[in-house]
């Protein structure tokens, strides 16, 4: 087994087992790309500030169950009922008001950030979902801040649907891409790994687009 390979399982287990450091362990930093004008407009678009509503279920039973058992998962790693709720239930609407799944969304917070709202990525990366501050510049506004819960999100989610698009699908090299090690393998399979193992309410099947690689 060569020594990357020795790595990554290292890490994953760590990971997976809570042993890593909370903050930002995985942390890495969105590469800056020049963006084409119409690109600019619709991720401006898609970031502007609007309040988030209610949970994004077909009946307020489903709503329950999902909001039930993530906050059991969520527990240890966000003890006050009310703030975790309101993380959750603003992790479903942007996650799904970019088209992604709440729990894929879950699994790249908990590498990312390790639920931490302030942390700090050595390369700058900030909040939940470790924005890089050159976002706000390209396409935010000059008061929007990285720390504070709903616009980390809806960055995050908006900056992983951008990856998502310019890869055609493919989930393995646009969390390369929103982790700045495209092509590398340890950070997709960390998320992946975490999405699947802590955050699925289904049983693990293949997600689309996905090209698990160095394992």
């Amino acid at each position: 087994m060569t020594r990357k390979k020795i790595y990554c399982r290292v890490a994953l287990l760590l990971c997976l087992t809570g042993l890593l450091p909370a903050s930002g362990a995985f942390a890495g930093a969105q590469v800056y790309e020049p963006l084409s004008a119409s690109v600019r407009a619709v991720l401006q678009r898609n970031v502007s500030d609007r309040p988030a509503p209610n949970l994004a279920f077909d009946t307020q039973y489903k709503a329950d169950v999902w909001l039930r058992e993530m906050s059991r998962r969520l527990q240890k790693r966000i003890p006050d009922a009310k703030a975790r709720v309101d993380f959750l239930g603003t992790v479903h609407y942007e996650a799904t008001r970019a088209g992604l799944e709440p729990e894929l969304v879950l699994g790249l917070i908990e590498v990312e950030s390790g639920f931490k709202k302030y942390a700090v990525s050595k390369a700058g990366a900030r909040g939940y979902m470790q924005v890089m501050p050159f976002w706000v510049k390209e396409i935010g506004a000059k008061d929007h801040n990285l720390f504070h819960l709903r616009i980390n999100l809806r960055y995050g989610c908006t900056i992983l649907r951008h990856y998502l698009d310019m890869e055609r699908g493919n989930l393995f090299r646009a969390l390369g891409r929103y982790n700045g090690s495209l092509g590398r393998p340890e950070y997709p399979n960390l998320v992946k790994a975490a999405w699947h193992n802590k955050w699925s309410l289904l049983p693990k099947t293949a997600d689309s687009g996905y090209r698990p690689s160095g394992g």
